[in-house]
């Protein structure tokens, strides 16, 4: 597998953050709840911090005005965040 650099686990983890609250996802409450478990969180900042759409989400994220039923074009957690809208 070839080696990836990782973006800066912070923003990544506020990216994965935003984008499923721009969803109308809380990630902390599908924890509690027993829907995402740490290690599931986890995988997705560290996907997120691999993925080479950053700049489009950060300018997709920007322009949110109301609750999107899908993550942006092209964003490597959008089965998991879909699965977890399906959930809620």
């Amino acid at each position: 597998m070839p080696h990836t650099d990782l973006g800066n686990s912070d923003l990544h983890f506020w990216l994965t953050r935003s984008v499923a609250k721009a969803m109308g996802l809380n990630l902390s409450d599908a924890m509690a709840e027993h829907r995402l478990n740490s290690t599931e969180y986890a995988d997705m900042v560290t996907a997120c911090r691999a993925c080479p759409q950053v700049e489009t989400c950060i300018g997709w994220l920007g322009n949110q005005t109301s609750v999107s039923p899908c993550p942006p074009p092209g964003c490597c957690n959008s089965g998991c965040l879909l699965s977890l809208a399906r959930q809620g």
